[in-house]
């Protein structure tokens, strides 16, 4: 068995798209995944499958929740080590990094628009563009900030979902 870390975006804020942990644990069962288990209500999965290709994983989940509650939801599926390998990769001091949020990208970006909106920035807010993750810091907090996920994904075309330090910390002690 294969351990698995699966990032839902989008749910349960602001009373949209509500998916209930308790159910959204029994429906991945149901579904085939093992050990399923859930942290917090944002959307993050840590389970387990003998499958290894995590695009038919994503799909596995999206048409399970797509099916039993009604509504489309963008399904990161990645191993353990490649959140590690994105929380490792942080290139700020930790003091920063721990203030920080990870946006995952759902695909790789164009690198002619990352080149362009590399170059925007607004005062007290850092960001930086990988293939895979937009690092984000912002020192009067992520609710004061200019940039956004959202804005993240406007501006770059691709789907993203964001953890803040604490959960991906949590994410890779749970999968461990």
């Amino acid at each position: 068995m294969i351990k698995y870390i699966a990032l839902l975006r989008g749910i349960n804020v602001s009373g949209h798209k509500k998916i209930p942990m308790a159910e959204l644990r029994d429906l991945l069962s149901k579904s085939g995944l093992e050990n399923v288990q859930t942290y917090i209500q944002s959307g993050n999965v840590i389970f387990e499958s003998s499958e290894s290709d995590t695009a038919k994983l994503e799909l596995k989940i999206h048409e399970a929740i797509h099916t039993y509650f009604g509504f489309e939801v963008p399904i990161l599926v990645l191993k353990p080590e490649a959140l590690q390998q994105i929380f490792d990769s942080c290139p700020f001091p930790q003091e920063k990094k721990e203030k920080s949020y990870f946006m995952m990208l759902y695909s790789k970006a164009n690198k002619d628009i990352v080149k362009s909106v590399s170059e925007l920035s607004y005062p007290n807010e850092e960001f930086l563009i990988t293939d895979n993750c937009v690092y984000f810091y912002c020192a009067v907090g992520y609710g004061k900030a200019k940039f956004s996920n959202n804005f993240f994904e406007r501006k770059l075309k691709v789907v993203a979902t964001a953890r803040n330090y604490k959960t991906m910390l949590k994410l890779l002690s749970l999968s461990s």
